[in-house]
């Protein structure tokens, strides 16, 4: 009998279960932009200033970033940040769940 129990929540599921790996990412300071592009081509776009030590990074600094754990996270070792494919994608999803503004007549 197998004893292990699956703690996966429903995005890391579809990461590990779809092989969603980060490609490559890329800085718009200037843009207030980081895209990150993924092995399915899916494209998703994250604000540097939600990220305190991405914020005011140059952008030499923001390039030199290393994927760990397989593509499904990042490290600025310059930096001292780590972020995940998880959280990524946990804030576009919650950017397209996110009620619209009602529009005045």
């Amino acid at each position: 009998m197998n004893t292990l129990v699956n703690n996966f929540d429903a995005i890391e599921k579809l990461i590990f279960e779809e092989n969603i790996r980060i490609e490559t990412i890329d800085f718009h300071p200037e843009l207030d932009m980081m895209i990150i592009l993924l092995n399915t081509k899916a494209v998703l776009h994250q604000k540097l200033s939600d990220y305190a030590s991405l914020k005011s990074a140059t952008k030499q600094k923001l390039e030199q970033f290393e994927l760990i754990a397989k593509g499904t996270g990042v490290h600025w070792v310059l930096l001292d940040e780590d972020l995940s494919l998880k959280g990524f994608l946990r804030d576009e999803l919650r950017k397209v769940l996110k009620p619209k503004d009602a529009i005045a007549a």
